[in-house]
């Protein structure tokens, strides 16, 4: 009995101070007030801090003075941010707050911007914790006050907005002190703050419709009068003789205004890795411009990227409206990559939004490792529209058409699992099986590129193919991309639908680790993860490295320290940083890799491309053909365009023995810069030939590339429209039709 009544006095306790708390607190508030202790005189609990506000991390005090409490902020130290943060609900029905405070400011020496000073921010949130607009306009001080003074604003509330960030802050001061007191956020009548703000807002856009006109009317003159919208833009006048070119402004590091001859461009010159060196135009647009096209000359010499993607040579734009804000839409950024062969002559059209005012020019060297930009003869013209509009509801089109649902595996659709027998492949009920198909190629250089999953759909419902390689990077598996958050989650997932479609449509899948040179320890623990993932997988075939090059076959199959390479290059389609990461390691060879698979128990068919970039298969009957003891055999790869010949001596006594799988090949109109001009045959002399062989000795193969930008291209458009010279004669060869063999090469 003792003991409840213990708890009951004890409760009793409780409840009294709460409701003495409570009473203080309504006290100390005002009426109306969305936040209770604005006036900072309670501290119920004894920490030291008024009750109800979050204490500031580092700078922040409570303080008394002739009986006054109030909050205040100090800089610490130079550049130091010091805020006060607190969330406050805003209750159904508020749609317009008007806040009121005290502040004394003392002591403040502003920061290196604008906005480092003592201001108190404000942000709303919605039920989602998102932001919404409009934010409310920031109360802000740059100087010191005369003692207390008295500070109020009103503002609207978003519909959807549910609560209010306040974060009163010394704001990356150098130095200063901000006091606080008598904070009240009340409800009040929207009505006249709308009409307020809806006048002052009809007021602004007057001014700023009558200022646009008036600059659209002066680009319109000195488009007439230079042909150009960009005016010195061969960089030859210098009317202040002051060093720089008239109309452009200075950078900020890296660029100087040169000479050759009698010639003056603008140079852009990295001064140190990772440094942003770039210049800044803005150039006003007539009216009703709906389209433009800039020309220019470039020059890159030494240019070595930085470590995203996009750190190259660039030209990045943006628009800005009347009101000087960007807008969403930007041009696509012409870039570089690497050396230009002198001086060559650029140029991209693009659309212009219909509220734009302004075209932002930044030709910049964007963070890279080293390099030099030189810049001359820019021009910008306004263009017809048509052909860009044209583009772009093609790409709309493109891009609606893409889109294939995720299906659920249908394992009674499967195709049955393969197996070597002799030089053929059988299905398990022994009959033979002859796999014909492409390439769908994206994955292997993009790690977001779902067109391959349209890709592969097509190459088996229009082209009918029977198996389809898919060549990937293990990196991206991995998610170790720039441009990839998630740890490779979505790069998975897509490989995964890719299978799955495939699969159940009775078709084959080769993935291939899209690598070059020779196998590295990473990639054996890549497939040692893949095989793990795809085990007997009857729809599945590893292909397990696609070119290697510049070993020896002992190297290729056993592996060995990887130097320099010496002889004929076919890797200038490769980046420097792949090159250099393509030697001076050890390799482990393709045994290696063969290892890996068969080390987790997987049976699957295993694709190895032999040597000088996967066109040689001589060595394989001189002694170095692959160990497989535990699985369903090894298929060996050939590669083969038209500028290799041989075609007899570096294939057929392998073929006599082992499947062949010739993973690429094509032939295009397009001459590739790092083959002889003359060994590239013509292809609508070459395909059929081709085509003739691989039919003679049914070789198994997957043309490259079902893919408009991978050259040998099999289509023209992402509408899958076959190249005459290639796509079109391998499409009729996957629908059944015969090729004579007039001559090997």
């Amino acid at each position: 009995m003792m003991q409840i009544h213990r708890s009951f006095v004890t409760l009793l306790s409780l409840l009294l101070v709460s409701l003495l708390t409570a009473e203080s607190q309504a006290q100390s508030t005002p009426a109306g007030a969305l936040i209770p202790n604005g006036q900072f005189e309670l501290d119920q609990d004894g920490d030291q801090w008024p009750d109800g506000w979050a204490k500031v991390n580092s700078g922040g005090k409570w303080v008394e003075e002739d009986g006054n409490h109030f909050v205040r902020m100090t800089s610490p130290s130079p550049g130091t941010m010091v805020m006060m943060y607190q969330e406050i609900a805003i209750p159904a029905g508020v749609e317009a707050i008007e806040f009121s405070w005290k502040q004394r400011i003392r002591g403040l020496k502003v920061g290196k911007q604008s906005w480092f000073d003592a201001r108190i921010l404000m942000e709303f949130l919605n039920a989602s914790r998102e932001k919404v607009t409009p934010t409310p306009r920031a109360p802000a001080s740059r100087s010191d006050t005369d003692g207390w003074v008295e500070k109020s604003s009103t503002f609207l509330v978003p519909e959807d907005a549910k609560t209010l960030k306040f974060m009163p802050c010394l704001f990356q001061v150098h130095s200063g002190t901000f006091d606080l007191d008598d904070v009240v956020l009340r409800s009040v009548d929207a009505t006249p703050i709308r009409r307020e703000a809806e006048a002052a807002a009809a007021e602004r856009q007057e001014k700023l419709a009558a200022d646009a006109a008036k600059r659209r009317s002066k680009a319109a003159s000195v488009l007439a009068e230079h042909r150009s919208l960009i005016t010195n833009g061969d960089f030859e006048t210098d009317a202040k003789s002051d060093g720089w070119p008239d109309d452009w402004g200075r950078l900020k590091v890296g660029g100087s205004w040169e000479q050759e001859q009698d010639n003056h461009f603008l140079r852009l010159k990295s001064p140190a890795p990772n440094t942003m060196v770039m210049a800044y135009r803005t150039i006003d647009l007539p009216a009703a411009t709906e389209a433009l096209e800039l020309t220019w000359r470039q020059r890159v010499t030494g240019l070595k990227k930085g470590t995203s993607p996009w750190f190259d040579a660039r030209i990045m734009m943006e628009f800005l409206g009347v009101d000087g804000k960007k807008l969403k839409q930007s041009p696509s950024p012409p870039y570089s990559q690497k050396d230009t062969d002198g001086w060559t002559d650029r140029s991209t059209q693009f659309l212009v939004p219909e509220d734009a005012l302004t075209l932002v020019l930044m030709p910049s060297l964007f963070q890279v490792q080293s390099g030099t930009l030189d810049l001359d003869d820019f021009a910008l013209r306004p263009v017809s529209p048509d052909a860009l509009i044209a583009a772009a509801k093609q790409r709309e089109a493109e891009a609606k058409a893409r889109y294939v649902p995720p299906e659920q595996p249908k394992r009674s659709n499967w195709p049955s699992e393969l197996r070597v027998v002799g030089n053929r492949l059988h299905d398990t009920n022994g009959h033979e099986v002859w796999l014909q198909g492409v390439n769908a190629g994206g994955l292997e250089t993009l790690p977001h590129d779902r067109q391959v999953i349209k890709s592969v759909v097509v190459a088996i419902d229009q082209w009918h193919a029977n198996c389809v390689r898919v060549p990937m990077n293990e990196a991206f598996w991995y998610g170790k991309s720039a441009y990839q958050k998630d740890g490779g989650k979505e790069y998975r997932e897509i490989i995964d639908q890719i299978i799955t479609l495939a699969a159940n449509r009775g078709v084959y899948v080769v993935i291939d680790l899209h690598r070059f040179r020779a196998p590295k320890q990473e990639h054996a623990e890549f497939w040692n993860d893949f095989a793990k993932r795809y085990r007997d997988h009857p729809a599945v075939l590893f292909d397990v490295f696609n070119e290697p090059h510049g070993v020896s076959w002992e190297q290729w199959r056993s592996g060995g320290w990887i130097g320099e390479k010496s002889g004929t290059d076919e890797s200038a389609f490769l980046s420097d940083e792949v090159k250099k990461k393509n030697q001076g390691f050890h390799s482990i060879g393709m045994q290696g890799l063969v290892d890996a698979v068969r080390g987790t128990g997987a049976k699957n068919i295993i694709i190895a491309g032999g040597i000088f970039w996967c066109n040689d298969l001589s060595g394989i009957t001189r002694g170095y053909a692959l160990d497989d003891k535990t699985g369903n055999g090894i298929m060996y790869s050939w590669h083969t365009y038209n500028w290799h010949t041989d075609w007899e001596d570096k294939m057929l006594a392998t073929a006599a023995q082992h499947p062949i799988f010739l993973g690429e090949v094509g032939a295009d109109t397009k001459k590739m810069d790092f083959v002889p001009a003359d060994d590239q045959e013509d292809p609508y002399t070459w395909v059929p030939d081709m085509l003739g062989f691989i039919q003679k000795h049914r070789l198994h193969w997957t043309g490259w590339c079902l893919h408009p930008k991978a050259s040998p291209v099999m289509i023209s458009d992402w509408s899958y429209t076959p190249t005459p010279y290639w796509g079109e004669f391998a499409k009729q060869a996957l629908s059944g039709r015969k090729f004579p063999l007039n001559k090997t090469r």
